[in-house]
């Protein structure tokens, strides 16, 4: 899989180059690219933002940079892209965007190509998400209802999710199935030796060797945990 990310502050992905992420860059499993968005700018101040339209407090991200830069990579990609349909997926951080979820995730892991668009300021010029459906699929999306101050906490968040689950990146594959979300519910309790500590024991039944009895308690504890947490997954 390839990902591209465009932000006005490349080092904040340097954190890419550690743990999981980081080994499947250096086994040819994730192509992960950063592009700096000031370098698709034409002035000496290297000017991303200007005053919006119809006035109100802040900048906004001028639309040029981000047609240069979105241009730019899909120039750059191996595959050869023809209309939108066969474009890659632009995702574009936003608290107005669609909810990301685990299925979103999934369903992205299935990808060749994600290019991920860093807004800041006040976001970015509507016109450059109606430009970037003529050249791939856009998506905006949200981690939450709550506002950041940029999409790149989103962005790697979003890489991390779905990288993952490439197959490959992760050891033990089948521990991906038994996560928070993979079945609608929230993951089980966990624990390891020793059996008692500071006070605190192993539930009996872990101890017992009874897989049966164990996958019911695991199930069980899926259910209790999404009742109390998370309730609104169970009216879904």
């Amino acid at each position: 899989m390839r990902i591209d990310v465009v932000t006005i502050f490349p080092a904040f992905f340097d954190v890419l180059e550690v743990s999981l992420l980081g080994r499947a860059r250096g086994a040819g499993l994730l192509d992960i690219r950063v592009h700096d968005l000031r370098d698709h700018t034409t002035d000496r101040h290297r000017t991303v933002d200007d005053t919006p339209y119809g006035g109100g407090a802040g900048m906004v991200m001028k639309p040029e940079p981000w047609a240069q830069a979105l241009d730019a990579i899909v120039a750059g990609s191996h595959e050869r892209v023809t209309d939108a349909a066969s474009g890659p997926l632009f995702v574009f951080p936003s608290p107005a965007g669609e909810r990301f979820t685990q299925s979103v995730a999934r369903e992205w892991s299935a990808e060749s190509h994600i290019v991920f668009g860093c807004g800041r300021y006040e976001g970015i010029d509507e016109r450059v998400f109606a430009y970037a459906a003529t050249i791939g699929r856009v998506r905006l999306v949200s981690l939450g209802d709550y506002v950041l101050n940029g999409g790149e906490v989103a962005a790697m968040a979003m890489i991390e999710a779905v990288g993952r689950l490439v197959p490959g990146v992760v050891g033990n594959p089948e521990s991906l199935v038994e996560e928070s979300h993979e079945d609608g519910l929230l993951e089980y309790p966990s624990y390891t030796k020793p059996a008692s500590w500071r006070g605190y024991d192993v539930p009996d039944v872990l101890l017992s060797g009874h897989h049966g009895r164990v996958a019911q308690w695991r199930r069980d504890q899926q259910v209790e945990r999404t009742r109390l947490r998370r309730p609104d997954l169970l009216s879904e």
